[in-house]
């Protein structure tokens, strides 16, 4: 069995995380940390393990964590994670600034800890299988991501969360948006970003050997234009991406699975390691400099 320190308290730590963690057949859940001692209590109780008041104590007491954080939080607890041998399952974005992302990763690769982050898309099995077949097809000239959201409706788990209002839909959605279309059109090379109303950003990317893409992202849509629509372009014409066709719990579920593999094989090379989170996280903060500066941004090979 896998243990697991679980550190958040959240609507997605405790829906998500702890649920999936509890019902997966190779883990366990270890303990709870988090920055409201009442609400880890709480979570700790509901599925009957020890809620910890010190970071490194739980870190201590498991084998691998799972962190449902703000990213600059997270980025810090997965540094002492894997400095201690810790496996990690962590949230996109990996960090909220590229020298907390290379910290991550600079840690991770020392300790040779598996790493595994949570970009939810990427374990919808339909969706991998879609993005596999899409970029082996190859001759796509350019891709186009519109995602409007709509976070600060009454009810919503995610409308209070000041990183959220703090960094806005590039941080929050765009990690999402970029798992797609990297994995097909390659790597960024180049950003250029302009800000709209309602929370809107817009991104006009140049990927490795000339592909383009678009991204338009906003976490304050008017409800009645929730979107969500990626679409790649080239010589055969459009493909479409698919929505995810499981549940969250699921992908998470399928996220455990795939690192327990990369434990059991020995393997550190994860298509959305620590690695991958880093290299979105690169896109994010040229995409922060380019919009602040109006400029475009080169982000260095």
């Amino acid at each position: 069995m896998l243990r697991f320190g679980l550190f958040g308290t959240g609507h997605w730590a405790a829906e998500t995380h702890a649920a999936a963690i509890d019902a997966h057949p190779r883990a366990e859940l270890t303990g709870v940390w988090g920055r409201d001692r009442e609400k880890a209590a709480a979570l700790a109780g509901r599925h009957g393990v020890p809620v910890f008041d010190d970071v490194d104590a739980l870190i201590e007491a498991c084998d691998a964590i799972a962190v449902a954080l703000p990213p600059d939080v997270q980025a810090d607890i997965a540094v002492r994670a894997a400095s201690a041998g810790r496996h990690l399952l962590l949230d996109k974005p990996l960090a909220l600034s590229l020298a907390d992302a290379d910290r991550v990763v600079a840690a991770a690769d020392a300790s040779g800890v598996a790493s595994v982050v949570f970009f939810t898309q990427r374990y919808h099995p339909n969706v991998t299988g879609f993005l596999a077949a899409t970029a082996a097809a190859g001759g796509w000239q350019h891709a186009r991501a519109t995602m409007f959201a709509s976070i600060y409706q009454p009810g919503n788990p995610y409308g209070n969360s000041q990183w959220r209002r703090d960094r806005g839909a590039l941080w929050d959605i765009g990690p999402h948006a970029l798992s797609l279309i990297l994995p097909v059109l390659g790597r960024v090379s180049r950003v250029a970003a302009m800000d709209g109303p309602s929370g809107l950003v817009h991104l006009l990317l140049t990927h490795d050997g000339g592909a383009t893409s678009t991204m338009s992202l906003t976490l304050d849509s008017p409800p009645e234009a929730v979107t969500r629509d990626f679409v790649f372009f080239g010589e055969n014409g459009t493909e479409t991406v698919p929505p995810g066709d499981g549940s969250v719990l699921a992908a998470f579920g399928t996220a455990i699975d795939q690192l327990l593999e990369e434990i059991d094989a020995g393997t550190r090379d994860h298509r959305c390691d620590v690695r991958f989170g880093r290299e979105v996280v690169a896109v994010l903060d040229a995409a922060e400099t380019a919009r602040a500066e109006g400029r475009t941004v080169t982000i260095p090979g």
